[in-house]
């Protein structure tokens, strides 16, 4: 009888341990992805099955939001959970020292002075909270791959990683790390299987470097989509929304065919929004780097099997801020106190939200320090409504905007004249999450 209680109690700890282990988590970042450019919401001609399957078996929220429609800043507040004022990093490239101003980007990249500049921008991420550093706590090992602005990958407290960020190298966004994707998965599958191994925690950064620009994909991808429209670019691109929804598919299989599934939390968004010209592969107004739900909306997901129950939410508001705050929650620890967003494996949380902020920033850095700076425009989503207030000094033409975002997903009507009220409540709630004046 002695014999069997310890038995039992044995496994009970054995269980208890098992349960009480840190799930792996995977977060995967979409490059310059319109939020309308995949299959399950509905286009046309892009064939994304691998992020169908993803979105199906996760918790979908197809009104998730990044704060900033600009690679680096977004980038920083999904390492940070912070808006970019918070963090800092506020624009891709920081402002010339004096007496350089009006140099190209050629003589300002061989200028030593502004690779010093460069590398003192730097002191932002090293000054954030990090999610692989605080994920350090549970014992985690983490790796970099794809797009990262902030130096080293250690910077941004990774153990393992591929940027070595050196500018005189080629260093700017990612360096070696941008082949991740486009010339396979072994990095990061080498990584995973390392981390098995030691049976370690793990937390993977996959943010390659697509479908962004250069617009390079496979002529057996290409070739589905040729003769879906008279405009080359587009079929780049939309070949390139193709080709990255291949690795994604990699990836997810690696971990499903690892008997990884229910011990690792899949996250999904992208950085900012993309709609391509027809004449050449760059972005068109009302897209990247706008105000507009063409730069700053995405899906997100949220996968963890056997834990979350799938379900495709079209109600409720995400953020990209809510993002390492439910990958901390989800380790079991909390979030810092300058972080605003919420655990999205919080129903409460999740319901209770009424509204998400965000900011628009200028691509080129105007202040080493101060924010407001390079401010172009804040926003808030509340319900059915979407206020956009431009910053007066940046933007001194542009109207106050209003839209019904349910009626009017594109944002073709401004309402703001007809509805004076809705206007001034929303700036009042724009102001009190971050006043700038």
């Amino acid at each position: 009888m002695r014999h069997i209680l310890l038995c039992v109690l044995a496994l009970v700890l054995v269980s208890s341990r098992a349960q009480a282990a840190p799930p792996n988590v995977v977060m995967i970042i979409s490059d310059d992805q319109a939020w309308t450019d995949y299959s399950f919401l509905g286009h046309e001609h892009i064939q994304t099955p691998n992020i169908d399957r993803l979105a199906a078996e996760s918790l979908t929220f197809t009104r998730g939001y990044v704060p900033d429609s600009l690679c680096r800043p977004s980038l920083a507040t999904l390492i940070s959970g912070l808006y970019p004022h918070q963090h800092g990093i506020v624009g891709n490239d920081p402002p010339p020292p004096a007496g350089l101003d009006g140099q190209t980007s050629r003589e300002l990249r061989a200028s030593p002075r502004y690779l010093q500049r460069r590398i003192e921008y730097l002191r932002h991420i090293d000054n954030a909270p990090r999610v692989a550093e605080l994920l350090k706590a549970k014992g985690y090992i983490s790796h970099q791959s794809g797009k990262w602005w902030e130096g080293h990958f250690t910077r941004g407290g990774f153990t393992h990683g591929m940027t070595h960020g050196d500018r005189t190298k080629g260093g700017r966004h990612g360096d070696l790390g941008l082949s991740i994707g486009r010339t396979g998965m072994k990095p990061v599958f080498d990584f995973i299987d390392g981390a098995v191994k030691d049976s370690k925690p793990f937390f993977v950064y996959y943010a390659p470097f697509m479908p962004h620009t250069p617009h390079t994909p496979p002529e057996r991808i290409l070739k589905k989509y040729r003769d879906k429209t008279p405009h080359l670019p587009i079929a780049r691109y939309w070949a390139m929304c193709d080709w990255f929804d291949e690795t994604v598919g990699q990836l997810v299989t690696r971990i499903d065919e690892s008997s990884l599934a229910e011990d690792t939390i899949i996250l999904y968004v992208t950085d900012n929004g993309w709609i391509n010209l027809e004449e050449r592969s760059a972005y068109a107004p009302r897209s990247k780097r706008s105000q507009y739900d063409g730069g700053t909306r995405t899906p997100i997901m949220v996968r963890w099997k056997g834990h979350v129950q799938p379900k495709m939410d079209r109600e409720h508001l995400a953020s990209s801020i809510d993002f390492v705050p439910t990958m901390l929650a989800a380790a079991g620890l909390e979030p810092t106190k300058e972080m605003q967003g919420i655990n999205l494996l919080d129903d409460k949380a999740v319901s209770s939200r009424k509204r998400i902020f965000g900011e628009i920033l200028e691509h080129d850095i105007q202040h080493m320090t101060d924010p407001v700076a390079s401010l172009r425009f804040r926003w808030v989503i509340e319900g059915k409504w979407k206020l956009i207030v431009p910053h007066p000094d940046r933007e001194p033409n542009a109207p106050v905007e209003l839209f019904d975002i349910l009626a009017d997903p594109h944002e073709q009507q401004n309402l703001a004249a007809d509805n004076a009220q809705v206007v001034s409540d929303l700036t009042a709630k724009i102001d009190s999450w971050w006043n700038v004046r």
